[in-house]
């Protein structure tokens, strides 16, 4: 096997396990809504495997970022469903990812309230508001009854993709985000049945991925992780006990997939708490993705190893709308332009070049 091997996640029989990553763009300018832009890109990449959508709040209070998608209200169901039919029409597969930052916000995105997260924790550092650069707040602590209701609001959220047309949903549990928040013990000190030891950490997760798998089918549901990640100032006193015991147990859960951003050559976001990709690939024993800086060689040998069942790539999906067909060509690829990775117009976003246009 390959990458260019068909592989069976969830109820779909895809055609390679070229992944697209989830990947924000900001391009939502308008209520944070889905548009006819954004429409065109995702089918540009429509020949990925799988195509995972960039993050998109759950609910208002999930915001931390300018111009990214929602699927809370009406309108972004039906921005959604351009995005989805347009992918769809060219053949694609596209599950949408579920997020909600925590604390990564500030109460400029919330007319003046305060971030939530598992505890009273401030991150360190800035972020970009509708106002500026502004010193990230020290957030509330979500009461026990807000949980409930926060889990609910991922349930709803993934109907709402349904309703949207997704394939299915991930479920983001990494990158320094709110349920990361609850995993790990650097940023939750709480004392009640969501805090202290790492059965109740991660009974959070458990709970949204019940739900979500109960209100669309398990084989609608993924999850994301980052075991390795040190991003948005994250810290965990046993990632690797932490985690290998989260994989296992979400083995009961019979997901479409597990998504592990690996820390490949020690590095992920300018940091990483190692974690080996092998320890999780031992634990957990349905269909594993993987991703973080992969190319097309070291893909071809996680998927030959038996390290991974497919590999998500990121940047270079954001530069080669056509990556399947490149990576099989072993053509050359265009670089990407970080400069207009968070911009909001199509400069950097639709006019990369594909193969058969290129030459």
């Amino acid at each position: 096997m390959d990458l260019f091997s068909p592989i069976v996640v969830g109820e779909y029989t895809l055609n390679n396990r070229i992944f697209m990553a989830p990947m924000t763009r900001c391009r939502s300018v308008q209520d944070n809504v889905p548009n006819a832009m954004m429409a065109e890109y995702y089918a540009q990449r429509a020949s990925a495997g799988l195509i995972i959508s960039e993050g998109s709040q759950i609910s208002s209070l999930g915001i931390g970022y300018p111009c990214t998608p929602g699927i809370h209200t009406p309108e972004q169901i039906e921005g959604w469903k351009q995005v989805t039919q347009a992918v769809h029409e060219k053949g694609g597969t596209i599950f949408l990812q579920l997020w909600h930052v925590g604390r990564i916000s500030h109460p400029a995105f919330h007319n003046g309230e305060i971030p939530v997260s598992a505890s009273a924790i401030k991150p360190a550092g800035e972020t970009y508001t509708p106002e500026g650069m502004k010193e990230f707040v020290t957030p509330r602590a979500l009461t026990t009854d807000e949980i409930k209701d926060v889990v609910q609001e991922y349930v709803k959220a993934a109907e709402n993709a349904m309703e949207a047309g997704f394939d299915g949903v991930e479920v983001h549990g990494a990158n320094g985000y709110l349920i990361d928040q609850f995993l790990r013990d650097g940023t939750n000190h709480r004392d009640d049945e969501y805090g202290g030891s790492i059965e109740n950490r991660a009974r959070f997760i458990f709970e949204i991925v019940k739900g979500v798998g109960l209100a669309v089918g398990p084989s609608r549901t993924a999850v994301r992780l980052s075991p390795s990640g040190t991003f948005n100032d994250m810290t965990d006193s046993n990632p690797s006990k932490h985690f290998a015991y989260i994989c296992k147990k979400l083995n009961a859960f019979n997901l479409a997939y597990l998504h592990i951003i690996d820390a490949l050559e020690g590095d992920i976001r300018h940091g990483a708490n190692v974690v080996e990709l092998s320890l999780l690939r031992e634990t957990y024993r349905g269909v594993l993705v993987t991703n973080g800086g992969y190319d097309l060689k070291r893909g071809n040998e996680a998927i030959k190893n038996g390290e991974a069942d497919a590999v998500a790539y990121g940047a270079l999906f954001l530069a080669n709308p056509d990556l399947p067909e490149r990576f099989e060509a072993n053509a050359a690829l265009n670089a990407p332009k970080p400069d207009s990775y968070y911009t909001q117009d199509e400069k950097g976003y639709l006019d990369y070049p594909a193969l058969s246009t290129s030459n």
